[in-house]
């Protein structure tokens, strides 16, 4: 996923999950005018398809879905890792089910009917916090990211390394059982090494263990899945 730590102003990419047409249309008008950029899936398997193509920074999740509910499509994505802000719809006002939203993983969640400005005052209050959060470290095992200067550390020894191999592995511990393909990352690092091919993509992992290596990590602290790409080692 992308950082969360965002910008109060900053524009989101936010992914609206919601069957309902006469609902989803309005709330993507809405957020639009406010300048984000918005999906939308009418059911939970197309929501998750969509986060694997394009990273969201927000999800707006409707509980009953077809299919998979909203509740399943929550899980699943804190289960692969990520850390968009998820805002849960639902037209059932019981308790069990907003603690069982929060449970699952969700941030906060608005019950149907919702006036638009509550719904919209509630996404700047996610953002407001995700901002809060921006200095936090994010740690998988002894390797640790600073949000706040930018540093990787492994057994708080610093880590040094070139922008692609930074871009590279905060991709990873942002989404650490995410595999990530080697076109994923050249993407990622192609505007930073324009001379750089999918095929370095290798040489970078490759660089990357030996540091973590050279800081008193495991050699497997990177695991290549087969015929699909990397991802961290499990902490």
């Amino acid at each position: 996923m992308r950082a969360t730590g965002t910008r109060r102003n900053e524009t989101l990419r936010i992914l609206v999950v919601e069957d309902d047409i006469r609902i989803a249309t309005p709330v993507a008008t809405a957020l639009r005018r406010q300048k984000h950029i918005v999906d939308v899936a009418f059911e939970g398997e197309a929501a998750l398809q969509l986060g694997e193509v394009h990273p969201h920074d927000m999800v707006i999740l409707d509980i009953m879905l077809p299919g998979i509910d909203g509740f399943e499509v929550c899980r699943s994505l804190r289960a692969g890792g990520s850390q968009a802000m998820i805002l849960m719809m639902t037209a059932r006002d019981g308790v069990r089910d907003k603690v069982r939203a929060l449970d699952d993983g969700a941030d906060d969640y608005v019950v149907k009917p919702f006036a638009m400005p509550e719904l919209l005052a509630r996404v700047r209050a996610l953002q407001r916090r995700a901002t809060e959060g921006r200095l936090s470290v994010i740690a998988h095992g002894q390797l640790a990211f600073d949000q706040a200067t930018g540093e990787f550390s492994y057994r708080e020894q610093r880590l040094e390394l070139t922008r692609s191999e930074h871009a590279m592995l905060e991709l990873m511990v942002r989404s650490p059982r995410r595999v990530f393909s080697s076109e994923h990352f050249y993407e990622r690092i192609a505007s930073i090494d324009q001379r750089g091919t999918p095929s370095t993509v290798k040489t970078h992992i490759a660089n990357i263990r030996k540091k973590l290596r050279s800081a008193g990590g495991s050699a497997d602290a990177i695991v290549s899945v087969y015929g699909f790409g990397y991802r961290l080692a499990d902490a």
